[in-house]
């Protein structure tokens, strides 16, 4: 289909999805010089006249629809066998592409969402369309900002039977309970897949899950509706008011259409705005009154102190003895010193005869008096201090004590063990892959080291293990991702391959161990498990049924015989179509080829005989037969008239046979 130019107008360049019904290529306008989205139905369908119609509805409804939030249909026709659809491109991602790389989206993200799908869905309901296939795999997020709702493929008048007949269309996740019991839906259905669009916004999974599609689609109609905050309590009330009343059971109890919903969340958007703290960044300056003051700061002033004048019991006497000769106070001091001293070594007044020898006695005395103080008072001043240090090494700041391992233990059992020591325990989280979150990894000082009494010690908490980035991994080889994934502190899941356009080897995307797809975080030591590229499947068209298995079987792909049909452009025997069992093909997978049986055959007109060359021959032209004929009848069309024909009219032969005609000329 690459290179293909679709009713002489649509160059195709390159596939860019594909879907239940049709794939959708991107294309080249060559009138209007701009790129398209072409839809074209597979094949395989194209002979179904129910699924042929659906697809000509979509076009229909869609173009019904002028909205910013709303695909735009350019155009629709068939080409050929192929029934086709040209629609806006828009290049970016869809709301799926976005939940998996993100798992969740912030509440302003949601309602930015939210607003702009509910619009889109507004304008449809007022046109009295119903999607009912609303689903983010629906929601197109373009590069420039532009949301979108596309795929109009099960859309139907709100006044048409919306009975689904024998299946349900659409995805089971987002189906209203009434689409699921009585097969009937209108705007509140669509309504309700919304709500379960916004839910799983603000969440980062869907409310209802299940192996298989009876056990989602038995939740949806009996199970209670959870509340976003349940799973992420940053959603704020109004948008868990917003997704219940969406959601409910009973329809009449749900928004009447989308412009209800709309205004119900522009309104719950101001509630939340307002709701919000004021987040100043600055603080303004303040006065502060006297009585803010601590009264003591009021005296905390620079003093100058005074020296202290000597006191005590012989101040006075002193004081006294210094008067009496002449009032120096080196002469109060030396007659205090006389006056004790003296007292104790003579008396007052020295007998006559001797006061060379009473003075001479009286200074030693006094030398050897003050020699035994100061060795009294320095055997004091060595005693307190080996008093002192014993007391400080032993019960005072420098004693010290042994660290014991609380390694193992509850927090709150180690802090109680270390303060019974005389420590002072504080509390730190440290991640670990080996001991449990919440309990004690150890100590910091370690066990079994002497700290001071009374010192810090840090109780190590094991947080779990970290949570660490994943490297980029899409686009690397093999060898380099598993190095990578190692390095970056991760374990090595299972490899699963699958059929890509990438480089064959190549990663495609990594799945985490919650299931999500291209995760950004997990903890340390998680599983990532690898998906590799196998390359793109074969193209077999043109190659024969056997050379076809052949090559599929080269690749790891099993090649089975499918139907057997005409075809314009291929001739009898060669593939013409391989279908894939699945949009994702792995090896192992077996792929359908559609066999061409040649030009389909017609049949030669009947009475021609006695026509004219000229009404006859643009007939057989138009059939494709090798005509054979006398030439001279071109030159001479109307004169020459058609006898007989071999083979003869009514005859069908292979498009393309020989068709030998006789004249006669009149």
């Amino acid at each position: 289909m690459i290179g293909r130019l679709i009713d002489g107008r649509y160059q195709v360049r390159s596939r860019i999805a594909r879907g239940g019904m049709a794939t959708v290529y991107l294309a080249t306008d060559l009138r209007l010089e701009r790129q398209v989205a072409i839809k074209i139905m597979h094949g395989h369908l194209a002979d179904d006249a129910v699924f042929k119609e659906r697809f000509v509805q979509e076009a229909r409804s869609a173009a019904r629809l002028a909205h910013p939030n709303v695909v735009n249909v350019f155009d629709q026709g068939q080409d050929s066998d192929m029934a086709y659809l040209v629609m806006e491109y828009l290049p970016g991602v869809t709301l799926r592409d976005l939940l998996k790389d993100y798992g969740k989206l912030t509440t302003e993200q949601t309602v930015d969402v939210m607003d702009a799908v509910l619009g889109g869905l507004s304008a449809a309901h007022k046109a009295g369309i119903v999607h009912r296939d609303l689903k983010p795999e629906n929601v197109l997020l373009a590069d420039d900002g532009r949301i979108k709702i596309s795929d109009f493929g099960l859309a139907r008048a709100v006044s048409a039977n919306t009975a689904t007949g024998q299946a349900l269309l659409g995805t089971i996740a987002y189906l209203s309970p009434e689409l699921l019991t009585r097969g009937t839906a209108d705007a509140r259905s669509d309504i309700y897949a919304a709500g379960i669009m916004m839910y799983e916004m603000l969440v980062g999974e869907q409310p209802y899950v299940g192996d298989q599609p009876m056990a989602i689609a038995f939740q949806h109609a009996n199970d209670q509706m959870p509340t976003p905050s349940d799973k992420n309590p940053d959603v704020p009330e109004p948008l868990d008011d917003l997704v219940l009343w969406a959601t409910a059971k009973n329809p009449d109890e749900r928004p009447t259409d989308a412009r209800a919903m709309l205004e119900r969340l522009r309104t719950a958007e101001g509630e939340i705005v307002s709701a919000r703290p004021s987040q100043n960044t600055t603080q303004r300056t303040m006065v502060y009154s006297a009585e803010t003051f601590d009264a003591d700061l009021d005296q905390a002033q620079t003093q100058v102190l005074e020296t202290r004048r000597r006191t005590g019991p012989n101040a006075g006497i002193a004081a006294a003895t210094g008067a009496a000769v002449g009032g120096s106070a080196d002469a109060a001091a030396a007659a205090a010193a006389t006056t004790v001293y003296g007292s104790a070594i003579a008396p007052a007044v020295a007998p006559a005869g001797a006061p060379a020898t009473t003075a001479k006695l009286a200074r030693k005395a006094s030398k050897r008096r003050r020699r035994g103080f100061w060795i009294f008072a320095l055997v004091l001043v060595v005693a307190v201090a080996l008093g002192g240090g014993a007391w400080y090494f032993a019960a005072g700041p420098g004693s010290v004590t042994t660290v014991p391992d609380v390694a193992g233990q509850q927090p709150d059992a180690a802090m109680s063990t270390l303060s019974s020591l005389g420590f002072q325990p504080t509390q730190q989280p440290q991640a670990s892959l080996t001991v449990a979150t919440g309990t004690v990894i150890g100590t910091d000082p370690a066990s079994g080291t002497a700290a001071p009494n009374n010192s810090g010690v840090t109780v190590l908490v094991s947080s779990g293990p970290r949570s660490i980035p994943v490297p980029t991994l899409n686009g690397l080889n093999q060898a380099d991702a598993e190095k990578a994934v190692t390095s970056a502190g991760f374990t090595l899941g299972t490899t699963a391959k699958q059929f890509d356009k990438a480089t064959a080897g190549t990663v495609i995307f990594y799945t985490g161990p919650d299931g999500s797809v291209n995760g950004a975080q997990y903890l340390e030591q998680q599983p990532i498990t690898l998906t590799i590229s196998a390359g793109p499947v074969p193209d077999v068209t043109g190659q024969t049924l056997d050379a076809a298995i052949a090559t599929l079987k080269g690749v790891g792909l099993e090649g089975v015989e499918g139907s057997h049909d005409f075809n314009e452009t291929l001739p009898e025997g060669q593939v013409y179509q391989a279908v894939a069992p699945a949009d994702v093909v792995r090896p192992g997978d077996k792929i359908t080829l559609n066999i061409s049986r040649g030009p389909a055959p017609v049949t030669v007109p009947s009475g021609l005989n006695g026509m004219s060359w000229t009404v006859v021959k643009p007939q057989l032209v138009a059939l494709g037969f090798d005509l054979q004929y006398n030439a001279v009848a071109d030159a001479f069309p109307d004169t020459f008239k058609v006898s007989t024909t071999d083979p003869g009219g009514g005859t069908s032969v292979p498009r393309g046979s020989k068709l030998t005609v006789s004249f006669s000329v009149f």
